[in-house]
């Protein structure tokens, strides 16, 4: 059985109110000059947990290479990057702390910078909060990697939001088929939709970890148009609303080197 499963619980417990200190966003110190575009970078998290996360607990250690990748290949284009801090652990059911605190980091950030282009970039409950901020004003491309896909999320239309999903083909954590079954749900609601799919990888990122932090990088430059995207990305992007094409492009895995004989 899957963990996701516990996942679902806890739909009717009580989330409790912490102060509005605790909904902060980690950014780095914009560049001098005009700001291009920024990511936003979200942790996971669990279904259920009203404690506050630790400042560089697991999860948030997990986005730290993400984001020197996404450094890497946005270097020269004034892109600023920044990590969502939650108020709790957990989703917490209707309560939905994790989508609370993006759409305050966005509304934090447009304050600070302004009216920037936004690209999402979460993992596995940090991806649900990714796809379900979408249709915040200034986002305007997702990356969810082993997104956490609840069949009852809602799947909005949104035509200008181009939304990139990245998973493992054996993630015992959360479905890959729940991801592929959101995206063509969301390609026939009128999102661009492109589904990366990587054999051999894990829920934690940690196997093939090169492939999902450069996968990661490339996309998401492509996405704040400072690089062109992979063309299979960019190809998938423009598939029509019942193609099935694009939803489930496999990543090439990179063998392991072998040392060399003595």
């Amino acid at each position: 059985m899957r963990r996701e499963a516990a996942m679902t619980a806890g739909e009717t417990g009580t989330a409790g109110e912490a102060g509005e200190e605790y909904r902060r966003l980690a950014l780095d110190a914009p560049p001098p000059g005009p700001v291009r575009g920024a990511v936003l970078l979200l942790p996971g998290g669990r279904a259920d947990g009203h404690s506050r996360p630790a400042r560089f607990g697991p999860t948030v250690l997990r986005m730290l290479p993400f984001r020197s990748a996404i450094r890497s290949a946005t270097a020269g284009h004034a892109v600023v990057t920044g990590i969502v801090r939650y108020r709790h652990r957990g989703w917490n059911g209707r309560h939905e702390d994790p989508l609370r605190d993006t759409e305050a980091a966005l509304d934090r950030l447009a304050g600070r910078l302004g009216p920037v282009p936004v690209v999402l970039v979460g993992h596995s409950m940090g991806g649900r909060a990714a796809l379900r901020a979408a249709g915040h004003p200034a986002v305007t491309g997702v990356v969810a990697l082993a997104p956490w896909c609840p069949p009852q999320d809602p799947v909005p239309a949104l035509p200008d939001v181009r939304t990139v999903i990245v998973h493992a083909e054996r993630d015992r954590v959360t479905d890959p088929a729940a991801s592929a079954a959101l995206a063509a749900r969301a390609r026939r609601a009128g999102t661009p939709v492109c589904r990366l799919v990587l054999a051999g990888g894990d829920h934690a990122m940690l196997r093939q970890a090169g492939t999902w932090h450069r996968t990661t990088a490339a996309v998401t430059a492509g996405l704040l148009g400072t690089a062109p995207l992979p063309p299979p990305v960019a190809h998938a992007l423009t598939e029509g609303p019942d193609s099935p094409s694009g939803l489930a492009i496999a990543l090439p895995r990179r063998a392991t080197p072998r040392p060399p004989r003595a």
